[in-house]
């Protein structure tokens, strides 16, 4: 999550959530193993691609905050930038907004004008990157989704989503946070369903630990997926492929 101010290394508090023990448990576990992990992701990468990025997509080099910490690094983004650009999707989804809406706004405007819908669950958070988008005269239909229960088989807290669009060319997976559970955005697959074949889903943050395992369960339950871990960049992304038959 990234604001167009440079934003602090913590991710912002979620208020009234309350974790299991279990789930205190797991986050603890974790985050003991998964350290040089987090240390890595501090890094938003090489000034140099942030400006290539920038100017790739014809914005001033100021319209980026500083990357890194709890915010898509550099690498991400061009995967998104990519991901649009090859595609030219009808649809994106995204959970988790900020810097990754924001450029996925740009791209979109450039290369093919779909539309795309992101979810967070900070209300305050939700009316500021809204304003940011705007600001640029981008377009983005950023909505407030609160936590709570997740889908079954599938732990922690999840997004209360209404109104999904039917059919998802490109699903954007950049939240919510490990501190809520390590594989908490494995509940993400409720919505492959609706990703059309030959859809793509990318994932932030995917060379953690907890990541790797929901892959692991992602690649065994979907069939009709294929992923890779381009471990590049700070953080690692998970790309998957949804087969055309």
């Amino acid at each position: 999550m990234t604001t167009r101010e440079t934003t602090a290394y913590m991710p912002l508090h979620d208020l009234d959530l309350k974790l299991s023990l279990g789930d205190r448990v797991m986050v603890m576990a974790y985050g003991a193993v998964q350290w040089p992990w987090l240390l890595r992701s501090l890094d938003g990468g090489r000034k140099k691609d942030k400006t290539d990025l920038l100017a790739y997509l014809g914005l001033p080099l100021d319209a980026l905050p500083n990357l890194g910490s709890w915010k898509a690094d550099t690498h991400f983004l061009w995967h998104i930038v990519s991901a649009i650009e090859d595609m030219r999707p009808a649809q994106v989804v995204e959970l988790g907004c900020g810097a990754s809406t924001f450029v996925a706004a740009r791209a979109l405007q450039l290369f093919g004008g779909g539309k795309i819908v992101s979810f967070d669950q900070h209300a305050a958070f939700v009316e500021t990157t809204q304003g940011w988008v705007h600001d640029n005269d981008m377009d983005a239909d950023i909505r407030h989704a609160p936590l709570g229960a997740p889908p079954s088989g599938w732990p922690g807290h999840w997004y209360q989503l209404s109104d999904v669009p039917n059919e998802i060319d490109l699903l954007i997976v950049d939240g919510p946070p490990w501190s809520i559970h390590p594989h908490v955005r494995g509940a993400a697959a409720s919505l492959f369903p609706l990703i059309r074949p030959g859809g793509k889903v990318l994932m932030d943050d995917a060379a953690r630990p907890g990541e790797r395992v929901v892959a692991r369960r992602w690649r065994k339950e979907h069939k009709n997926m294929e992923f890779t871990l381009d471990n590049q960049g700070a953080k690692g992304t998970l790309v998957g492929y949804k087969n055309l038959t």
